[in-house]
C-alpha cells in the first residue's frame, strides 16, 4: 500500500462528498435524523469507501482523516438543518479509538462553529468491524455519552460480538441490519430475529431503527413488530443534493393511518387517557437542585429526565440519593467537584414506547422490564408522560370489555361495528387493492329446523374455523355479521388467487357440511323439510353463496358506503341464484365515469337484474 503525502491526502479528501438519507418516525413520517454517507470515493482515487479508512489507518492518521471528513459532513448538513432539531448520524470507524493520533474535544469545536448542539449528533459504531481493544472503545464511548452525544449501534445482527457490544454500550439507538429487513414478510426466521432485537432494545431503553426498508410489506411488518424508525429506499434514497431532502415525509404518515392490522389506531384514545404527566427534569439539571427536590419530598419518588429537545433520557430515582439525603454532609458531598456537575451517573434507562403503539405491544414491552415506574411515553420521540403499571391494567381491562362488546358471542369474531370500520376504510384507501367477500349459507333453515340449533351453531363454528385457517393472504380481516352471514376482507391479493381460494373454500364447506346430515339424507342428496312458506318439500343440501367485490388501486373512487352496500346486496342476490354460487364484480367497472349518475338512478335495480357485463361466475369444481 503506497503511502500518500499530506498534500495528496488533502487533494483527495477535498473531492469526497456526502449524501444524506432520512431516518423517519415510523408512525408520522417526520424526519428524526439523517445519516451522512460518504460519496465520490472513486473520483478521489480510492477503490472503495473502506479503502479510504484502511489507507488512513495504515498510515497512522485515521483520526486526522476522520476529523477532516467529519467537519465536511457537519458543514454541509448545517445548510439543510438550519435552526431545526434534526439529528445527524455520523459513522465512526471502530479502529479510530486505538490510534496514536486520537485526541478529544475536536467535535465540540465543530458544533459551535456550525450551529449544532450535543443532542444534534449521534455517532454510529458498527458490528461489522472488529474491535482491537474493547475496553478502550467502551472508555471512549462512555466519554462521548457523558459529554451528551448520542450513540447508535449500526448493522445490528451482522456481527458475532453484537450482544456484548449492546450489553456494554447501552446505545441510544439500535439499527437492525438490512439483511434481516429484506424479504422480511416471507421469512419467519427473520421476523423472529427482528422481533427479538426490538424487544431487547426496548428492554434496555433503546429505540430501534430498521435499515434497508424498500417495500411497503417490509415497512408494515417493521411497524407491526414495534420498530420506532425506518431508513431505506422506501422513504428516500441518499441524496447529495440537499434540496431534495425533506423534514417530513407525509406518505409514511398516510400509509400508517391506513394500516389497521394491529388495531393501534383504536387504542390511542384509550392509552392517552391513562398517561400521567410527571414533571421531568432536564439532563443539565444540577445535582444539588435535584437533591433538594427529593429531600423536600413530593408526590413522586422519581423524575423522568429529558434533554433540551424533550427527548427522554431515562429516570432518576429517589433511592439513588438516599445515602446523601440521610447523611449530615450529603449536600456537601454532592457539591464535590470530583463527582461531576451533571446528573448523568444517576440516570437509569427504562422502556420507551410510542403513543401510536398497540396495547398488545405496550404490554409486551412492559412485561420484559421489571420496574416500578412503567413506560415512558413519547410522541414524535418527545416525552409526553408516564404509563404506570396500574394504568396498563386499566387499559387491558377496558380493551377486553370493548372487544367483548364488538365480538360475535358464538364465534368470537369481530362483529358488525368492526366490519363496518373495515368496509369504510377500504373504500377510502386508493393505494391498495381490496376484495370484500360476503358469505351466506344456502338452505341453512331446513337444516336448523331438522337437526336443531345446537347443530346449527356447530356448523357456523365449523365455517368460522375454515375462514380462520385460510393461509393464502398476508393481510386479511375475518368478521361474523350474524347467523350464517360472514365477511372476509383481503388486501393486496390477485383476483385469480381469490377465485381459486373461494372455490376451494366452497368445496370444503360443502364436503364438511354433509357430515352434519344423517347418512340416508346424504345418500339421497336432499332433505325433506318445510320451506319458508311452511310447505314440505325436498330441499337441497347446504352449500354456500359467495359475493366478491373488488376495489382496485385508483386515484379516486367516487363511491359512498351506501352505494357500495347496494352493489354488494345485488351481488349477494346474484350469487344465490347463480349456477355456481360465486360471483365477482369490479367496482370500477360498475362505477364507470360515464355511468355514475345512471347507477345512482338504478341502485334499486341492481339486486333485481343480472349485471352481466360486470359480473363473473366462478365455476365450482
Amino acid at each position: 500500500m503506497t503511502e500518500l503525502t499530506d498534500k495528496e491526502w488533502i487533494s483527495r479528501l477535498s473531492k469526497i462528498d456526502f449524501s444524506y438519507q432520512p431516518i423517519v418516525n415510523i408512525h408520522t413520517g417526520n424526519a428524526f435524523g439523517f445519516e451522512a454517507l460518504l460519496r465520490n470515493h472513486r473520483t478521489a482515487g480510492f477503490c472503495s469507501i473502506a479503502n479510504v479508512f484502511d489507507q488512513a489507518y495504515h498510515q497512522g492518521i485515521l483520526h486526522q482523516v476522520d476529523l477532516f471528513l467529519r467537519r465536511k459532513a457537519f458543514k454541509k448538513f448545517a445548510e439543510f438543518k438550519g435552526n431545526d432539531h434534526i439529528k445527524l448520524f455520523y459513522n465512526l470507524d471502530n479502529r479510530l479509538f486505538d490510534t496514536n493520533d486520537y485526541s478529544q474535544g475536536n467535535t465540540a469545536e465543530m458544533l459551535g462553529k456550525y450551529g449544532y448542539s450535543l443532542d444534534d449528533i449521534c455517532f454510529e459504531i458498527s458490528e461489522k468491524h472488529q474491535f482491537s481493544c474493547h475496553m478502550q472503545v467502551l472508555k471512549v464511548l462512555d466519554t462521548y455519552r457523558k459529554q451528551g452525544y448520542k450513540i447508535a449501534v449500526d448493522d445490528c445482527g451482522a456481527g458475532f460480538s453484537g450482544l456484548q457490544l449492546l450489553y456494554h454500550t447501552e446505545p441510544d439507538y439500535i439499527k437492525i441490519d438490512l439483511f434481516f429487513i429484506q424479504n422480511l414478510e416471507n421469512d419467519p426466521k427473520k421476523r423472529l430475529v427482528v422481533s427479538t432485537i426490538v424487544n431487547m432494545a426496548h428492554f434496555m431503553g433503546s429505540l430501534v431503527i430498521a435499515e434497508g426498508v424498500e417495500a411497503i410489506d417490509e415497512y408494515l411488518l417493521c411497524k407491526e413488530i414495534g420498530c420506532d424508525m425506518i431508513q431505506g429506499y422506501f422513504v428516500q434514497k441518499p441524496q447529495i443534493n440537499l434540496g431534495r431532502l425533506k423534514k417530513r415525509y407525509p406518505s409514511i404518515e398516510q400509509i400508517s393511518k391506513n394500516d389497521r392490522r394491529n388495531g393501534a389506531h383504536k387504542d390511542r384514545s384509550l392509552i392517552s387517557n391513562q398517561i400521567s404527566y410527571i414533571q421531568p427534569v432536564y439532563s443539565d439539571c444540577s445535582i444539588t437542585r435535584l437533591f433538594d427536590q427529593f429531600r423536600e419530598g413530593g408526590e413522586s419518588n422519581y423524575y423522568p429526565v429529558i434533554n433540551q429537545y424533550d427527548e427522554p433520557v431515562g429516570v432518576i430515582r429517589e433511592s439513588a440519593f438516599k445515602e446523601y439525603i440521610f447523611s449530615k454532609f450529603g449536600r456537601q458531598l454532592l457539591e464535590n467537584p470530583s463527582l461531576g456537575k451533571d446528573i448523568s451517573r444517576f440516570v437509569k434507562k427504562i422502556p420507551i414506547a410510542d403513543i401510536h403503539s398497540s396495547v398488545e405491544k405496550l404490554i409486551e414491552t412492559y412485561t420484559q422490564f421489571n420496574n416500578n415506574e412503567g413506560l415512558i411515553m413519547v410522541e414524535n420521540m418527545k416525552y409526553i408522560g408516564i404509563l404506570s403499571t396500574n394504568s396498563l391494567l386499566r387499559i387491558i381491562n377496558e380493551k377486553n370489555l370493548t372487544l367483548a362488546r364488538n365480538q360475535n358471542p358464538l364465534t368470537k369474531l369481530p362483529g358488525n361495528t368492526m366490519i363496518h370500520e373495515y368496509f369504510s376504510k377500504s373504500l377510502s384507501d386508493f393505494s391498495s387493492v381490496y376484495h370484500l367477500i360476503y358469505f351466506d349459507f344456502d338452505n341453512f333453515k331446513p337444516f336448523n329446523d331438522t337437526y336443531g340449533f345446537r347443530n346449527g351453531d356447530r356448523l357456523i363454528l365449523m365455517f368460522a374455523d375454515l375462514l380462520k385457517k385460510m393461509g393464502l393472504y398476508k393481510v386479511r380481516f375475518v368478521g361474523h355479521i350474524g347467523g350464517d352471514d360472514f365477511f372476509l376482507g383481503v388486501k393486496n391479493s390477485e383476483s385469480n388467487k381469490i377465485s381459486d381460494e373461494m372455490n376451494r373454500l366452497a368445496n370444503q364447506f360443502k364436503e364438511n357440511a354433509e357430515s352434519f346430515y344423517d347418512p340416508k339424507t346424504v345418500e339421497q342428496g336432499f332433505l325433506v323439510a318445510k320451506n319458508r312458506d311452511g310447505q314440505t318439500k325436498q330441499m337441497p343440501l347446504m352449500s354456500i353463496s359467495v359475493a366478491i367485490l373488488e376495489l382496485p388501486k385508483v386515484t379516486l373512487r367516487n363511491c359512498s358506503i351506501e352505494k357500495a352496500a347496494n352493489i354488494i346486496a345485488g351481488l349477494k342476490k346474484e350469487a344465490k341464484h347463480s349456477r355456481t354460487g360465486i360471483v365477482f364484480a369490479n367496482i370500477m367497472e360498475i362505477l364507470d365515469p360515464g355511468s355514475i349518475q345512471l347507477l345512482e338512478q338504478n341502485t334499486k335495480e341492481v339486486s333485481q337484474k343480472p349485471m352481466t357485463d360486470n359480473l363473473v361466475e366462478f365455476k365450482i369444481t
